[in-house]
This record gives C-alpha cells, sequence and structure tokens, in this order.
C-alpha cells in the first residue's frame, strides 16, 4: 500500500488557516493530526478535537518516550504533536495535516525531511492587522504583537516547500488542493504502482 504523506502546514494569526483547511479537510482520505496541551479546555472545547488534553505527567512522560514529532513550553503549559497517531494514520495511506507555528515545524523538518511544507501567506501585513481588528476578540496590544510575530514568522517562509496567498478564499483553498494532489503523483510516491503495472 502507498504510504500517505505528511503536511505541514503554518502562516501566522489571521491569515486563514482554519477557514481554509476546514474545506480542505472535508476530503476524507485526510487526517488532521490534532495537537496536545496541558492547559486545561477553555468553554467549548473537546478533547481530541480541538486538543488533546493531558496531564503534564503524561505529557513529559512521552517526552520521555521520544512521543512527539516536536513540543514546546509556551505560557506554563506544553503544547506538541504526538508522532503515533501520525504514524498510524501515514501507515494506512492516509495524508496527514499537521497545522503548527513555525518553530514547531522547522523540528519536523528536521526530524521528517519527507514531509511537505506549506505556508499561507496574507496579501499584506496591513491586510492582516485589519482581519485581526475585524475579529473584535482581541485588544490593540495583542492586535499590534500578532502583527509583530507575523513579520517575524515570515521571515521564516523562505524555508517551505510551497507558499500560497491567501488573497482570495476560494483560490486560496483550491492552491492548497492543488498541492495535495500533486505531491501524491510524485514519481518516487508511485513505483509501486509502476511495477503493477508492469506485472500486468
Amino acid at each position: 500500500m502507498k504510504k500517505g504523506t505528511l503536511f505541514v502546514v503554518s502562516g501566522p494569526s489571521g491569515c486563514g488557516k482554519g477557514t481554509i483547511l476546514a474545506e480542505v479537510l472535508k476530503d476524507p482520505n485526510l487526517y488532521y493530526s490534532v495537537s496536545a496541551t496541558t492547559r486545561a479546555p477553555r468553554p467549548g472545547e473537546v478533547d481530541g478535537v480541538n486538543y488533546r488534553f493531558m496531564t503534564n505527567e503524561a505529557f513529559e512522560k512521552l517526552i520521555a518516550e521520544d512521543g512527539f514529532l516536536e513540543y514546546a513550553g509556551y505560557c506554563e503549559h506544553y503544547y506538541g504533536s504526538p508522532k503515533q497517531p501520525v504514524e498510524e494514520h501515514l501507515a494506512k495511506g492516509q495524508n496527514v495535516i499537521l497545522e503548527i507555528e513555525v518553530e514547531g515545524a522547522m523540528k519536523v523538518r528536521a526530524a521528517r525531511p519527507d514531509a511537505v511544507f506549506v505556508f499561507i501567506l496574507p496579501p499584506s501585513l496591513s491586510e492582516l492587522e485589519q482581519r485581526l481588528r475585524g475579529r473584535g476578540t482581541e485588544a490593540e496590544e495583542v492586535v499590534q504583537k500578532r502583527v509583530a510575530q507575523a513579520r517575524r514568522e515570515l521571515g521564516t517562509a523562505a524555508k517551505y516547500d510551497y507558499i500560497v496567498i491567501n488573497d482570495d478564499l476560494s483560490t486560496a483553498i483550491a492552491d492548497v488542493k492543488a498541492i495535495l494532489c500533486a505531491e501524491s503523483h510524485k514519481t518516487e510516491k508511485n513505483l509501486e504502482e509502476i511495477e503493477e503495472v508492469l506485472r500486468k
């Protein structure tokens, strides 16, 4: 069976990653890797859907067992991407999508050079700032911090395999789907299929 491909998607807050991936993940052959965290669930969050909620002890045990593709401490809590579900779904031939920030993505890049890295760009930083303000959920100080963080993250974009600019949402969704499709047709991923045809 052809093994699945691991896709790592990053982009600054407000670039539309979640909206794009919500559409892309309607494909039943895609598995979304849910991150683990030691923070408490927020109202409305569901374990295994928004995050895998873990105790500090359980998280640190998994670290000791080399059970994460990447992990980091942030605001007194751990966040990470568990290896086991990713490997299980890849082995079944499913493509796996991991949506993580750039620092974690670079750790995955070092551990899994066979993964495919996609960076979602906003059309401009001023547009990103406008989108963040438009949410109406964050104070001006937080918006400015997110824009500064976005500027830093954009400096890492050149290390990704693909860049998708989310200027028009439907085009950006089509672009991400096209990347997934093209990757599945790469020669090195279809050598068994060539052999199969030759045997018929």
